[in-house]
């Protein structure tokens, strides 16, 4: 129910022609219609200081709205700088549900490490820890859920990218993508997006091609024991 709410929520704010508009629809890597019905401009109804650059407005209810010419500014960006590392050596990491299968197909789109669920302490940082993984870089859904990964990402010296929503602060995140980062829809058009781009950074995607899998592929579906 909560998620109908703001899916409805999410339509209004689109038809209510937010200035977020940009002057060419391709200035942007989804349309922003695609994007505003992903609800990824939705926020929570706190902030931090760390995040008030990447806010556009508040609304009347007292939801936060993020800029969403700077989260497609942030994907470029992002895109770019994991374009870099050997593909096995990213770690992704998600303890929140309804980012473990965007996870999981990012994961297997990029041929990144996905660690999803619980996070075993030492995981990183531990030299005795039989399944050990050393990353080159830490890519997280939540700073907040995530915290274990950074803390240790931090302790082994490996730079760390979030997604970070209104109500996170930038403690251990070296980059952060402005976005909503728990819902379902959001979260799968968020990392399809960032496979994308860095695939097409990598040189195995034409600037034009799209990628072989959809967005609802992604998606985290809900079972009825969930509704």
């Amino acid at each position: 129910m909560a998620e109908k709410k703001d899916q409805e929520e999410t339509i209004k704010e689109g038809e209510e022609g937010s200035s977020q508009t940009v002057t060419a629809e391709e200035e942007l890597l989804l349309p922003r219609d695609t994007l505003l019905s992903a609800g990824v401009h939705i926020g929570t109804r706190m902030k931090t200081k760390n995040m008030e650059p990447f806010i556009y407005r508040v609304r009347p209810d007292g939801l936060f709205v993020l800029d969403i010419k700077k989260t497609d500014e942030r994907i470029r960006i992002v895109a770019k700088f994991l374009a870099r590392f050997e593909p096995s050596k990213i770690a992704v990491a998600s303890a929140r549900l309804y980012a473990q299968q965007p996870v999981k197909k990012f994961c297997e789109t990029i041929g990144a490490t996905p660690i999803i669920g619980r996070f075993i302490p030492g995981s990183f940082s531990n030299p005795l820890y039989p399944n050990r993984l050393e990353p080159d870089v830490l890519l997280v859904s939540d700073p907040r859920a995530d915290s274990q990964p950074i803390k240790e990402a931090s302790l082994i010296g490996i730079p760390v990218v979030a997604l970070c929503s209104t109500d996170n602060d930038f403690a251990g995140i070296d980059l952060v993508i402005p976005t909503n980062n728990k819902g379902r829809k959001a979260l799968a058009t968020i990392y399809w997006l960032l496979a994308r781009q860095i695939l097409r950074e990598r040189g195995e995607l034409a600037l034009n091609q799209e990628l072989n899998v959809s967005i609802e592929e992604f998606e985290t579906k809900i079972t009825r024991e969930e509704t």
